[in-house]
């Protein structure tokens, strides 16, 4: 046996190696790399060609030896021995089988002697062709306490996010709970509750609103996790009570008007003041803002709406006291046939009395004003629905108590009153069917907001979530909380509405509907001799007046 210097390119591969299947190409580029930096640490092992030949059979090393020709080496060394009588069979199989990568523990002991001996990170991570937060990452888990490591030695190896738990605690503390739960002789460690009895919570720096300024007044310290994907911020403190400290300062230095301060409740969500509607949509002046920390220290706000509040009794809205009623010159029972009186003349004039299509129009604004009408109006207007539509009917009417508007203020009159009547919101002032009715006529889908929010992709299920990636370049995640974040960071740019949201109304809800209230006619409602009155020159043609009210609505 002796060692010789060769070109690796006049090696001859064994027909008898046992190592049929390739190596993969990262693997092949590895080896490459790790030989173009450091060279052939273990000779490769070849035998003189058997009947006559002059050149060398590769008894052990064929890998080695494509890699010093990859790395473009003029030489190699090789170790040189007589050819075995199965060919080297034997050998090439045995020497396959027992190759075995390096434990873990033992990589991290090996990096940690190389960088004794004076290389450099960088240096390490070119030779292994690692990336250097790869080398940091393992210079990490060197510190880990060295009981610890013995026993990791053997195969007892924590889950990589046990090992980071460990990885990050000190050494004291790390040899405080290995006492505490070593585990006995031919027992394997419960490493979930040696990283339980370590574990500490972490704020991290993403999460943080407040600037440098208030990280240095409260004297917060970013570590920086090694684990975490080199494509995100992983800074983060276990300092949590400095942590939120800060969180709550910005609050205070960046409350809005109109806003205040509180907490979450039980239920995970902000404790608002009593009697308080969350705001979904577009908030008003009115409305108010609180923010809070969430359940990991985030700084969130929601925006919500109060109650108009009500006179109390026996004042007046100015705060003074209410005088006293006077006895009316007419009895109440005469109050209440002139009531009748009026009410009869009156449907009797709407039903034959002639009327201009915009005189109908603004006497339906007014009707809608009176003190009969209630609507649970879903406006953002806290007032009652009269005290909204009572001013927009004022604008039609003159002192003199006539009718006296132009066209415009018709149409922003009739606007209004269709604003505080149509509502989709689930509460006590859903118009039902109609509204989506006329949210699709009037191409309300436009106006929808970007729904494509963490707070309203939180009510989808995992199913609707990734129904929701089908047009977009967002993969689903394992988990659902990573979908969800992708797809919120994906919606920055451009605008999601779920297919739910749109006004069309579905179409078997829609027939019914239809069919519930279907107008008959009245078959009694003729002549004796099966006749129909004609209309009266006073009287209203309802086909005229439907035409009316198309022709204004263009």
């Amino acid at each position: 046996m002796h060692i010789i210097k060769i070109d690796p390119r006049a090696l001859k591969d064994n027909p008898a190696d046992a190592r049929k299947s390739k190596s993969t190409p990262q693997g092949d580029a590895l080896l490459a790399a790790t030989i173009k930096a450091v060279g052939i640490i273990q000779p490769p092992v070849v035998s003189p060609e058997a009947d006559g030949g002059n050149g060398f059979i590769i008894q052990a090393g064929h890998r080695r030896t494509r890699g010093a020709i990859a790395a473009e080496l003029k030489e190699i060394e090789v170790i040189v021995t007589d050819p075995a009588e199965d060919g080297g069979a034997m050998r090439s199989m045995v020497e396959n089988i027992a190759r075995e990568p390096l434990n873990p523990v033992d990589q991290w002991r090996a990096i940690e002697r190389l960088v004794a001996l004076g290389w450099t990170e960088e240096g390490i991570a070119a030779a292994l062709s690692l990336s250097v937060r790869q080398i940091k990452k393992l210079r990490l888990l060197a510190n880990v306490l060295p009981a610890m490591l013995d026993q990791m030695a053997k195969g007892d190896m924590p889950d990589e996010r046990q090992l980071r738990t460990i990885a990050a605690a000190s050494i004291a503390e790390q040899k405080e709970v290995w006492k505490a739960h070593k585990p006995k002789r031919q027992e394997t460690t419960s490493w979930w509750s040696v990283a339980n009895g370590l574990s500490k919570t972490r704020m991290y720096a993403r999460d943080a609103s407040f600037d440098d300024e208030l990280t240095q007044a409260y004297g917060i310290a970013w570590v920086e996790d090694l684990f975490a994907p080199a494509d995100e911020d992983s800074r983060y403190t276990t300092d949590v009570e400095a942590f939120l400290g800060a969180q709550q300062e910005w609050m205070t230095n960046n409350l809005p008007k109109n806003g205040i301060i509180t907490e979450l409740n039980g239920w995970n969500g902000p404790d608002l003041p009593k009697k308080a509607e969350r705001v979904y949509g577009k908030p008003k002046k009115s409305d108010h803002t609180a923010m809070y920390l969430d359940s990991e220290g985030k700084v969130q706000s929601v925006v919500y709406r109060m109650p108009e509040p009500k006179a109390a009794k026996g004042k007046a809205a100015d705060g003074g006291a209410v005088a006293p009623a006077q006895r009316p010159d007419v009895t109440q029972k005469g109050q209440d046939m002139i009531g009748d009186f009026r009410t009869d003349a009156l449907h009797e004039a709407l039903q034959r009395a002639p009327i201009e299509d915009d005189t109908l129009m603004a006497l339906l604004v007014i009707a809608f004003a009176g003190q009969n009408v209630r609507v649970d109006t879903g406006s953002a207007n806290t007032g009652s629905f009269r005290s909204q539509i009572a001013p927009h009917a004022a604008t039609l009417v003159d002192e003199s108590g006539k009718l006296c508007f132009d066209t415009e203020t018709l149409r922003v009159a009739v606007r209004s009153v269709l604003i505080e009547v149509l509502s989709c919101r689930r509460n006590m002032s859903n118009s039902g069917i109609v509204s989506r009715i006329a949210g699709a006529v009037v191409g309300a889908d436009s106006f929808l907001p970007n729904m494509g929010t963490e707070d309203f992709l939180m009510c989808l299920s995992r199913q609707a979530l990734e129904a929701a990636c089908a047009d977009t370049s967002v993969l689903p995640r394992n988990k659902v909380r990573d979908t969800r974040a992708a797809l919120v960071e994906h919606f920055q740019e451009e605008r999601f509405v779920h297919a739910s949201a749109l006004f069309a109304p579905d179409a078997n809800e829609l027939a019914d509907w239809k069919a519930r209230n279907e107008l008959f006619e009245d078959e009694d409602a003729g002549n004796d001799d099966g006749s129909v009155d004609e209309p009266d020159e006073g009287d209203i043609d309802p086909d005229a007046v439907s035409e009316g009210f198309r022709e204004a609505a263009e």
